[in-house]
């Protein structure tokens, strides 16, 4: 397998004993098969497949995007889009906050950026303790296909850098699927919001960043 290609579960991907199983694949005798439907990738001998559609999955380590639904005496609960409660501890805050004043770290429908530093049977815990974790105030936000994420990112980072390189705008990319966007002038902003739909609506061809800094190109004319 030499590019990306759309694949549906039972599809055979590659075939050869050097091939490996990755995610989303089997090993059925010498041939690698896909397990479900997306876009398969081969990285050395290991072949995966990419989901193009679902719902998000929660891993510890995850950076996600979230909005307030309601405030406890000892924390926060946040929306990050599972089907899991995910709860932000008064622990989990780089600063002391009393338990009456927990309405002026966040309230009821303000949008923060979280780590995900442990999932369990009653939910996920979050964290805000890192640098650039926190609440937001101003900037756009982005909705996207969780699993068309890795997408928007690239590899190594190559695509979101791509993105910020051409717009000039500060952009944090939620494993949840949901992006801020910030720049100087909102046109900036709108500009990074078109290139994110262009890659999500374009993740199955091969050669995306050379499209995208094509696309960039004509938007500039």
């Amino acid at each position: 397998m030499t590019e990306r290609k759309i694949v549906i579960p039972g599809e055979v991907i590659a075939k050869g004993d050097d091939f490996l199983p990755g995610e989303g694949t089997e090993k059925n005798d010498q041939s690698i098969v896909a397990m479900r439907f997306g876009l398969a990738e081969e990285n050395g001998k290991l072949v995966k497949v990419i989901p193009l559609s679902g719902v998000y999955q929660p891993r510890r380590g995850n950076v996600v995007i979230g909005k307030v639904e309601n405030i406890t005496l000892n924390g926060w609960f946040l929306d990050i889009g599972c089907a899991d409660n995910a709860f932000l501890s008064l622990k989990e805050v780089p600063r002391y906050v009393n338990s009456d004043g927990l309405e002026e770290v966040m309230e009821i429908g303000d949008v923060a950026i979280a780590n995900i530093w442990t999932v369990n049977k009653r939910g996920v815990d979050l964290s805000i303790k890192s640098r650039g974790l926190g609440r937001l105030d101003e900037g756009i936000i982005v909705h996207v296909n969780p699993n068309k994420v890795p997408r928007v990112i690239g590899k190594e980072g190559s695509m979101v850098n791509l993105i910020k390189d051409n717009t000039g705008c500060n952009m944090t990319v939620g494993q949840n699927g949901i992006i801020w966007i910030r720049g100087n002038k909102i046109e900036d902003e709108l500009l990074a919001k078109e290139a994110i739909q262009f890659v999500t609506e374009k993740s199955f061809i091969p050669g995306l960043t050379e499209a995208v800094t094509k696309w960039f190109g004509e938007q500039k004319k």
